[in-house]
C-alpha cells in the first residue's frame, strides 16, 4: 500500500479565473440581481476590518434572501471553462494526480465544475437554501480569504504525495503557494508571484509535464 501511495501527487487549483472564465461568484450574482451597490460597500467594510468573513458572506446573502435555487444555478450553469481544461484534467488523471478544487466562491458553480471534470475534492462556500429552495441569505464559509494554505494542507497530510502543485491568479491563493511544493500563477494578479507564471492552461499543463520529467515521475 505505502508504495502505491508514493506514486500518488497532488494538485489544487483555484476556480475563477483559473479554470472558468467568471471572475468572482459574488459579484457576478450581485451585478446578475442589482444589489452590486451594496455588495461593493460591505466589500470595503470587509477590507477595512469591519467585519469577519462569515459576517461577509452571511451580509451578501442576505442581498438575494428568497432568490430561486434555479435563479442561481442558471447563472452557475452559464459559466464556460477556461480553454484546454480537459486536455489538463485528462493528463492530471493519466499522471495519477489527485485533483482539488478549493474556491472562495459558491459551491454551487464550483461541484458542477468538480463533477463535469471528475475532480478528486471541492471546497467553497455553500448558500443555504429554505424547503422551498429559496436562499435564505446564510452560508457556510469553508473558504475565507485566509484558509486556502490549510485546506490544501490538510489534503496533504491526508494523502502524503510525493508531489504537490498549486494553480492559481489571486491574492488568497499565496497561501495555497506556500504549502505547495511548486506554484504556478496563471496570469496573476498584481503582486501574486508563483514558482512559474503561465498566460493559460496550456502552458499550465507543458510546465507541468516538465516538472515531471525533471523529478523522473
Amino acid at each position: 500500500m505505502e508504495g502505491i501511495r508514493l506514486g500518488i501527487k497532488l494538485i489544487a487549483f483555484d476556480l475563477e479565473g483559473t479554470l472558468v472564465k467568471s471572475k468572482s461568484s459574488w459579484v457576478e450574482l450581485h451585478k446578475r440581481f442589482g444589489t452590486w451597490d451594496k455588495g461593493k460597500e460591505y466589500a470595503e467594510r470587509f477590507f477595512r476590518g469591519e467585519f469577519d468573513y462569515q459576517t461577509w458572506a452571511d451580509l451578501d446573502a442576505s442581498l438575494w434572501k428568497g432568490r430561486k435555487r434555479e435563479e442561481i444555478l442558471e447563472w452557475a450553469n452559464s459559466v464556460e471553462y477556461m480553454e484546454g481544461v480537459e486536455e489538463l484534467f485528462q493528463f492530471l488523471r493519466e499522471n495519477n494526480f489527485k485533483i482539488a478544487i478549493i474556491s472562495g466562491g459558491l459551491m454551487c458553480l464550483a461541484k458542477r465544475v468538480a463533477d463535469e471534470l471528475n475532480a478528486d475534492y471541492v471546497f467553497a462556500n455553500e448558500l443555504i437554501f429554505d424547503e422551498e429552495g429559496r436562499v435564505t441569505g446564510k452560508v457556510i464559509a469553508r473558504v475565507d480569504f485566509q484558509n486556502k494554505g490549510e485546506i490544501l494542507a490538510k489534503l496533504k497530510e491526508e494523502l502524503k504525495p510525493s508531489l504537490t502543485i498549486a494553480v492559481g491568479d489571486g491574492h488568497n491563493d499565496i497561501a495555497m503557494f506556500k504549502v505547495a511544493d511548486v506554484s504556478i500563477a496563471i496570469n496573476p494578479h498584481e503582486g501574486v508571484e508563483g514558482d512559474y507564471v503561465a498566460k493559460d492552461l496550456k502552458e499550465v499543463k507543458e510546465i507541468i509535464k516538465r516538472i515531471l520529467e525533471k523529478r523522473g515521475q
